[in-house]
């Protein structure tokens, strides 16, 4: 068994009894030691399956919301305690991993390998379905280009996207919001039936940031494929506009899958982690203020 593969194993297992014993971190040392000398035979690098569990454990919060939010009908306690380790496992690889000594297809990948070997007969399509939702909600580059042979989802679901500015003496300050991938992004989401995109990204801005703002511009699309709450494989369409608020205070919406708001300079907001694909609204965003063609209402 590879020395990587045997180290997860290693973290799973100590993972399920962590998880067995009433999640008692105090007792993690000794368990960790037991599994290493009963399972950890001729494995060389033995600080990995340490990082691996104590990663786990220090974002387990985090992990298990994102799991639910992936798994809707699965609540984290029904989930078999051999599967939802390894999503753990898994899940921390794919978040908080090195990515390029982890690949996040590999960590999937590995996840699926150790539900095949550990689980039960569905674990593995199990895993893989969770773990593959919450890669395409990462925003991994190349997600809005299908594999070849394989068709872009033929339901289109439509969406508003709000880049939110506010002017400010020291240069524009723009609304940001984290989500629970820990990537900063900006207020979005779904049109309902009979609204118009204006009309939409206002809800929006009100709903999830406490805002309203003046609509200035607007800056492009983009497209992406996702996974539904029902489960439905869709392609999302958001168009994406530039409004200025004169509004200081940010109110999150609660429950909504975004964790923190807060103000950013302009010139900072390239520097946060966000989704590459968004890289093309930035730019637009910026080009129209700097060059003051944000000045005119809509």
């Amino acid at each position: 068994m590879a020395s990587r593969h045997l180290s997860r194993s290693v973290a799973m297992q100590t993972l399920y009894e962590w998880d067995f014993n009433n999640r008692d971190a105090s007792a993690i040392p000794e368990i960790l030691a037991k599994n290493l000398v009963e399972f950890g035979t001729g494995l060389d690098d033995r600080d990995f399956p340490r990082e691996l569990v104590h990663g786990v454990l220090e974002h387990v919060e985090t992990i298990d919301k994102i799991i639910e939010k992936a798994a809707p009908e699965w609540p984290i306690a029904q989930i078999a305690m051999v599967d939802r380790n390894i999503l753990r496992l898994g899940l921390f690889e794919l978040l908080y991993g090195d990515r390029d000594a982890v690949p996040p297809k590999v960590a999937i990948n590995e996840a699926i390998e150790l539900a095949k070997s550990f689980g039960g007969e569905s674990s593995g399509r199990f895993v893989n379905g969770v773990l593959g939702t919450i890669y395409r909600e990462l925003g991994e580059p190349g997600k809005e280009h299908p594999r070849r042979g394989e068709q872009s989802p033929a339901k289109q679901e439509e969406y508003v996207g709000a880049v939110i500015f506010r002017r400010d003496p020291d240069g524009a300050q723009w609304a940001m919001v984290r989500d629970i991938f820990h990537h900063w992004t900006f207020v979005k989401g779904q049109r309902e039936p009979n609204e118009s995109p204006e009309e939409a990204v206002r809800r929006e801005m009100q709903e999830e940031v406490g805002l309203e703002g003046t609509i200035r511009a607007t800056l492009g699309e983009n497209s992406y494929p996702a996974t539904n709450e029902a489960g439905e494989k869709v392609m999302r369409r958001v168009t994406y506009f530039l409004v200025e608020t004169t509004g200081t205070e940010l109110v999150l919406e609660t429950g909504g899958g975004l964790v923190e708001a807060k103000w950013v300079p302009m010139a900072a907001v390239k520097e946060l982690k966000h989704y590459e694909d968004t890289n093309h609204i930035i730019d637009a965003a910026m080009e129209t203020i700097g060059h003051g063609r944000a000045d005119n209402a809509e």
